[in-house]
């Protein structure tokens, strides 16, 4: 129930398998500092995937609800990431409640920000399907929270649901395209590269997961600035790339001034690719991801990684805070077949390989996300 509000022969094989989870989480811990071992892998077929059911999250927004828009085949639902000698622990929704129980969670960033809150929230809502929430927005910012359940001091059944159902967990998403500022001036829209004000927000949040890259090359009238600012200097343009890693910087040291890591666990989302050309995964004659229904299978993606990639790990590289790199690049390139392509906002017209479905790729994101604060 919810509102929408505007405003785990065996002793050998079992103690094999014990020492390959103990030494994933301790790679976990390296990829704190590295960002590599979870992340290199190659998706294989499991039957007790997803996560959840698209039918039993009542709130997926329609660019991301594959189902309930017509797409039929559900295969891209049933696989999981395996990492190359270890295995993930599973996601466990009400672990992660109790760790973050009176905390808050915000992932701020671009439309794939979005997916992934959207994701996260559907993974918490199936572990406590019974659970009332609530979902507000505020200017840029939606939060989902589970409701607090009022009871009389007689009612012992009405207590003890409280006292599984009331983690007051804020799971919250600010919707910061470029994490830099867009500002309306005289002239017009003004991008300024060197500025953020909207981090006020972001203060005093549990956990943080950013990203941006998305709506770098964005041209024409779906490009939402018209000058770009650096160093005091208006321009109309310049290098996307170049702009990118000047407003990565800015971020950088806005959070290395603003954030203490011993209250606040920081997280970049990483870049989220997409699929419009087949050439790159072997498949010339696709011109889009319309169609795909596996995911190639190996542990390359024969296109290589995108030049931004190496931009956010050498920005993050440089930072005096730690923030985690949450490498999801590779794992999602191999994800030919994840997109909602006709079946999301847009339809056939509007044919979108740059989201991706959910049920879906976004809850291995987040399945990763749990093992590395385990």
């Amino acid at each position: 129930m919810g509102v929408w509000v505007d405003a785990n022969y065996l002793v050998s094989s079992s103690f094999y398998l014990l020492v390959l989870c103990l030494i994933c989480s301790r790679k976990g811990n390296a990829t704190a500092a590295n960002g590599s071992d979870l992340f290199t892998g190659r998706w294989v077929f499991d039957p007790s995937y997803p996560l959840y059911k698209a039918s039993a999250c009542p709130f997926i927004q329609k660019e991301f609800s594959c189902q309930k828009n017509g797409r039929q085949d559900l295969l891209y639902t049933q696989y999981r990431w395996q990492p190359l000698g270890c295995t993930l622990t599973r996601f466990n929704g009400l672990k992660l409640l109790e760790k973050f129980r009176g905390k808050s969670i915000m992932f701020v960033g671009d439309s794939l920000s979005l997916n992934q809150w959207q994701s996260l929230t559907c993974m918490l809502h199936y572990a406590v399907p019974s659970a009332q929430f609530n979902i507000s927005r505020v200017g840029d910012v939606t939060t989902f929270e589970f409701l607090l359940i009022k009871y009389e001091p007689c009612d012992i059944q009405l207590r003890q649901l409280k006292k599984m159902q009331d983690y007051e967990v804020k799971v919250m998403v600010d919707r910061s395209v470029y994490l830099v500022d867009v500002v309306m001036e005289k002239i017009g829209r003004v991008l300024k590269l060197d500025s953020i004000q909207g981090g006020k927000l972001w203060k005093g949040i549990d956990m943080l997961i950013f990203n941006t890259w998305h709506w770098w090359n964005r041209r024409g009238p779906t490009q939402p600035w018209d000058y770009i600012e650096v160093g005091g200097v208006i321009k109309k343009d310049m290098d996307r790339m170049q702009a990118f890693e000047i407003a990565l910087n800015t971020w950088a040291g806005w959070v290395d001034a603003n954030i203490d890591p011993s209250k606040s666990l920081l997280f970049f989302q990483g870049i989220s690719p997409s699929h419009y050309n087949g050439t790159l995964w072997g498949e010339p004659k696709a011109k889009n991801c319309v169609g795909q229904k596996q995911p190639l299978l190996g542990t390359t993606y024969p296109g290589g990684l995108p030049p931004a990639v190496d931009v956010v790990k050498k920005v993050l590289s440089k930072m005096k805070k730690p923030v985690k790199l949450l490498d999801i690049t590779l794992l999602s390139l191999l994800r030919k077949d994840g997109h909602p392509s006709m079946y999301g906002l847009g339809g056939s017209t509007g044919m979108d390989c740059s989201h991706w479905c959910l049920a879906g790729v976004p809850d291995t994101w987040n399945e990763l996300l749990y093992n590395l604060i385990l």
